[in-house]
Order: C-alpha cells, then sequence, then structure tokens
C-alpha cells in the first residue's frame, strides 16, 4: 500500500517536469540570447570521497538522451570561492538574471568566501519523526566542528509554515542556538540582513508565514538564495514530500507547489543533501525525497541506524564539486533532461537531471 502511494505521487508529479515554460513576452528572460548551461557535480569514489582530477573529457552529458559536448568542468574545492561572474558572459545560461548596473557605474559581482550551506529543517511532533530530529539536530551541531573558516551556514524549519532561524553566518554560536530551536514550533521576527551573502536580503517572510507545504518552503528559499552566485548545498534533515495529499497521493497544492520549487531550485544552484529522520526501513514519503534530491544533484541518507555515518557521507561528498558548461542544445523552450556520467574513471556523478531554457 505504502509503495502504491509512493509510485502515485511521482506519477502525479512527474509530468510537471515535462510541462513547457509559459509565455513571458516583454520580460527580459524572454529577449536575452541563452547559449549554454551551467550544471554542478559532485563527483565520489567507492568510499564517498570526492574526486578532484577530473577534466572535461572524463565526463559524457546527454540532454534530453542526446550527447552534448562539455566546454569545461572545473573543479572548486571547499575552501574556494565559486567566483564565477555571470556578468563576464552575458550569453552564458547562468540561470540567474544578473541584476541591472547601477546608474554609471558598472556592477561588481561579489562573492562567498567559500561554501553556502543550508540547513532545512522539517519538524513534526509524530513520535517516529520527533525522536529522528532530535538525533540528528545533534549531529548537525557536530557537523559544525567541520566545517572551514570560509564557509557559511544558513538555518531554516519548516512546521506550519517556514521560518528563516539564522541567516548566513560562520558564527559558531548562532548557529548552534538556530539549530537547537529548529524543532520548536512558535513565532519569530523577521530577520534584518547583515553584510554578505544574506538570505534575509531577499527572504519572502510574508509568504513564508502562508507556506502550507515544504515544496513551497524550498521554492521561497530558492528565490532567496538565487541572487547569491554560486552553488548551494543544502542539508534537508526531515521526512517527505506531498504530504497534504497524505497516502492518498499529493493533491493539487502539493503538485503546484512541487512545479514552483523545481525551477526555483535549479536557477538558485541547489542542490540537496536528504537526512531521512524517519525511524523506519521504509516509509511512504522516502521516495519524495530520493526523487528531489536525484533531480538536484544531491543524495539520499536514511539516519535512523547510523546517523553518524549518514552525516558523514554528506559532509565528504560536498568537500567539493565541478561546475560543468556546455552549449544549450537547439530546440523547443521548456523543462530538458540532463544525464552525467564518467567515461573511463569510476566514480558516482550527483548532477542537477534537467534545466529550464
Amino acid at each position: 500500500m505504502r509503495r502504491a502511494a509512493a509510485a502515485a505521487f511521482f506519477l502525479a508529479i512527474a509530468p510537471l517536469l515535462a510541462q513547457q515554460e509559459p509565455s513571458r513576452q516583454g520580460s527580459v528572460r524572454e529577449q536575452a540570447v541563452v547559449e549554454r548551461v551551467v550544471v554542478d557535480a559532485y563527483v565520489t569514489d567507492s568510499q564517498g570521497d570526492p574526486i578532484p582530477d577530473l577534466t572535461a573529457s572524463d565526463f559524457r552529458v546527454r540532454v534530453d538522451g542526446k550527447p552534448v559536448a562539455l566546454e569545461s568542468a572545473e573543479w572548486i574545492s571547499a575552501e574556494t570561492p565559486d567566483a564565477i561572474d555571470p556578468s563576464a558572459a552575458p550569453d552564458w545560461d547562468w540561470e540567474v538574471e544578473p541584476p541591472p548596473p547601477t546608474a554609471g557605474k558598472p556592477r561588481k559581482t561579489e562573492f562567498a568566501p567559500g561554501r553556502l550551506l543550508i540547513f532545512f529543517f522539517q519538524a513534526d511532533s509524530e513520535p517516529s519523526r520527533l525522536h529522528g530530529l532530535v538525533r540528528m539536530s545533534l549531529e548537525a551541531r557536530r557537523f559544525l566542528d567541520t566545517l572551514l573558516p570560509t564557509d557559511r551556514v544558513a538555518v531554516l524549519s519548516f512546521d506550519s509554515h517556514l521560518k528563516l532561524r539564522q541567516d548566513f553566518t560562520s558564527d559558531r554560536a548562532q548557529l548552534e542556538t538556530a539549530i537547537g530551536k529548529s524543532i520548536l514550533t512558535g513565532r519569530l521576527p523577521p530577520l534584518l540582513p547583515v553584510g554578505f551573502p544574506s538570505l534575509a536580503r531577499n527572504f519572502d517572510f510574508r509568504a513564508a508565514k502562508k507556506a502550507v507545504t515544504p515544496e513551497k518552503a524550498l521554492a521561497l528559499i530558492a528565490r532567496a538564495a538565487k541572487p547569491i552566485p554560486g552553488a548551494k548545498s543544502m542539508l534537508y534533515f526531515g521526512w517527505g514530500l506531498g504530504v497534504l495529499g497524505g497516502m492518498s497521493g499529493p493533491n493539487p497544492r502539493d503538485r503546484r507547489d512541487y512545479q514552483e520549487a523545481m525551477p526555483a531550485l535549479a536557477a538558485a544552484r541547489i542542490s540537496i543533501f536528504t537526512l531521512d529522520v524517519t525511524d523506519a526501513d521504509y516509509h511512504t514519503l522516502e521516495v519524495s525525497l530520493q526523487h528531489v534530491s536525484d533531480l538536484t544533484g544531491g543524495s539520499y541518507h536514511k539516519t535512523h541506524i547510523f546517523p553518524v555515518a549518514a552525516i558523514d557521507r554528506v559532509r565528504r561528498a560536498i568537500a567539493g564539486h565541478y561546475v560543468l558548461v556546455f552549449v544549450k542544445p537547439a530546440g523547443k523552450r521548456g523543462v530538458h533532461s540532463v544525464e552525467v556520467k564518467l567515461v573511463e574513471r569510476k566514480g558516482r556523478v550527483h548532477a542537477r537531471g534537467y534545466y529550464e531554457g
């Protein structure tokens, strides 16, 4: 029964990725010439450690099942800024429309000093989930011990709605406090943006209070993160998507919010690494978490038996990533599938499975 419900979820959700982008005549993006696509790829060996010595010739990329030539594959280590400037190549499809320059002065792109990590906690009072959330909130705090001085972390939670608990920071005490409170309910005042990078600067606090699905929460996080250049890794401490429909599968709200979230996550270059907090060998909603992790270029991990090993696998996977660039094939506008594999090298590739354009 549970497997049937999970299958129904994706039978209902998957076609959304194949829908064509609606016309936006007169918009800046509609008029822009878009020629290239950027995909972030996390490549690991059999032990789960990153492989840092690959070149473009080591990858094979297919779009809609057809091979495309890879122009470049740049390795970005954990301590290195993801300093790719969209303004330096305006014909590239960075999936982020840079803001207009200040009058009389060219805009200088600002980059984070290193990795951008988003901790997202899907809170719940159901015992099989609450126990796992408490356990993984402790592991998340221990994870802070492994951070580099250049890392910046933001903390958000979702219960009845979305809450921004901590903007991007390297302050250990602030992060520990935010993580500790992430599984609690209650209202929070809006955070004021301080410095760069900042989620609060573009975070829609009013919409966050009205967000009733985790899919909507992901869409709002992605929109707030989109103006910040570079890849972002989300550690999703949660238990499922399509939650409004329950065992009967996603309802129209689930579907609509999922459809909104997927292109937003791609535009913000967010890869989701899910740490499933449910105390169960299998549960219906885990398939939804596996699917969104695969599509966004992350990975899915159970935490009920070996929580330390699960978060350690994520820690090693995000120690570096590749920025892959290829020319967008000619064809119809819409959502296109992307497949990235290695050629004559052993390893596992986690890369976003689609682009829109």
